[in-house]
């Protein structure tokens, strides 16, 4: 007898109390429908500019997806099995079919995880699949997503308008000519895609090519990039590119908070020491901690908000950065100091009323004791949700919970869903408003708040703040 799967619970990760899941189920009903703003993730905005179809599943949901192949690497199965491009020209699997069925092979791994509840909600609710994911069903499922992919109604223009995304944001190298966002603005989708300015691979000398990548940059605006004032002016010049074409953010992924305020001579001698090629790692960090100030300063004169990653050590793995190169799921939280490595730029910009900087960790043990504390005094700063491994219902949970009662809501930055995997917005979005109804529901029971504040954060925490903090 073929097996069904279980149909989405209409109560999933509401409490488990009557009364406050009844709660928590009005305060959902009043927000369910509101449309999705992305501000911040790593679609490829050559979906929107082309419109051609998706390829197959195999490389619609699992080749770009981390969260996916790093469990299944955890295990034993090889990155190159899954069809994850190579850098050093080794072999990779290119039958999609059989990546799939050894993704099926290994679906059980991710029971209990945020994951699961994403891929389960994109095949029921995109795709139609109602049997469960397993090894006896795998060309079954994939036959019946593949036929889907091969419609018009399931193009990427077609999808963006049925997941009625509003705004989605790409983050983009700052050499990157931007080409595919110049064509999305021709089609004429009846939502925003726009870019976020990363400028990660020019600012970072200990990023492979940094000098090459700095004299593109001059190359691209015509700036004297060899001088400190040059390269300064070489980001203005780029970051202006960008917010003609729609962008409102900066993105920066540098290992840790530290900023530096030095003054121009300093900084101009570091920077000539980085551009040779001869800073020791701690020179390094200094740049990269100078240029986050720049970054600021510079979010002052330009109204971008600046978002700032922190807490991650990046590529872990060397054998696997030499054989599949950046972001293939081996990045790993590290222990951060906020309070004194941001002291520096807060003391040259952190009381900007108009400037936002939102800050980004996967150490949670900074959540209650440092950046909450931080967002809720210095007008500049909020907390952006939970990033990476914490995306989760329980990180979510443990967030509103960490943080309310110290910052409150209206110093964060509402939900960002920070994927490549494009179907799995709408599951995302969903667990996100599902949580933090839960999270208010138990305010409301606990007669903390009114019910009619409950109805008004939780559209806050589902677009308002949102808006607010990206400028939207």
């Amino acid at each position: 007898m073929r097996e069904i799967m279980p149909e989405l619970d209409p109560d999933r990760l509401f409490p488990a109390d009557a009364r406050t899941r009844d709660i928590a189920r009005q305060l959902h009903a009043g927000i369910a429908d509101r449309p999705i703003l992305s501000p911040h993730g790593h679609c490829d905005p050559s979906w929107f500019a082309e419109n051609a179809p998706f390829s197959d599943p195999a490389h619609l949901f699992v080749v770009p997806d981390h969260y996916i192949f790093r469990m299944l690497v955890s295990q034993g199965v090889q990155l190159s099995d899954l069809g994850v491009p190579r850098v050093d020209g080794g072999p990779v699997e290119t039958d999609p079919r059989k990546i799939w069925r050894r993704f099926a092979a290994h679906y059980h791994l991710f029971r209990g995880t945020p994951t699961r509840l994403w891929i389960d909600h994109a095949l029921s609710h995109v795709f139609g699949v109602d049997a469960p994911l397993e090894p006896g069903t795998a060309d079954a499922i994939y036959d019946q997503v593949d036929a889907c992919l091969s419609k018009p109604e399931f193009r990427p223009r077609a999808l963006f308008e049925r997941f009625n995304i509003e705004l989605l944001a790409t983050t983009d190298s700052a050499l990157d000519d931007l080409a595919h966002h110049d064509r999305i603005r021709e089609a004429g989708l009846p939502g925003r895609v726009i870019p976020t300015y990363r400028p990660d691979a020019a600012i970072d000398p200990e990023y492979e090519g940094f000098a090459e990548n700095v004299a593109q940059l001059g190359k691209l605006t015509g700036c004297d990039t060899a001088s400190w004032d040059g390269y300064l002016e070489a980001h203005r010049s780029r970051r202006a590119y960008f917010r003609a074409r729609g962008a409102t953010a900066t993105d920066h992924g540098h290992p840790t908070a530290r900023t530096e305020s030095l003054d121009a001579d300093a900084a101009a001698r570091l920077f000539r020491t980085c551009l040779s090629g001869e800073a020791t790692s701690e020179e390094a960090d200094a740049f990269r901690g100078q240029m986050l100030t720049e970054m600021a300063r510079m979010s002052v004169e330009d109204g971008m908000t600046m978002q700032m990653h922190m807490g991650s050590h990046r590529n872990h793995s060397g054998p696997i950065m030499r054989s599949h190169g950046r972001d293939k799921g081996f990045d790993i939280p590290l222990r951060t100091d906020f309070v004194r490595a941001l002291k520096p730029m807060l003391d040259t910009v952190g009381l900007e009323p108009n400037l936002r900087i939102i800050l980004f960790t996967l150490d949670e043990t900074t959540l209650s004791r440092e950046l909450a504390p931080l967002a809720g005094v210095y007008p500049s700063l909020l907390l952006g949700p939970p990033w990476w491994f914490f995306d989760s219902p329980e990180g979510i949970m443990r967030f509103r919970q960490l943080t309310g009662e110290t910052a409150g809501i209206y110093n964060t930055a509402g939900f960002n869903d920070d994927t490549r995997a494009f179907c799995s917005i709408p599951a995302r979005h969903d667990v996100s408003r599902r949580v933090d109804c839960a999270w208010l529901a138990g305010l409301v029971a606990d007669g903390r708040i009114g019910m009619n504040e409950a109805e008004e954060m939780a559209g806050q925490l589902t677009t308002d703040l949102v808006k607010k903090a990206y400028g939207l």
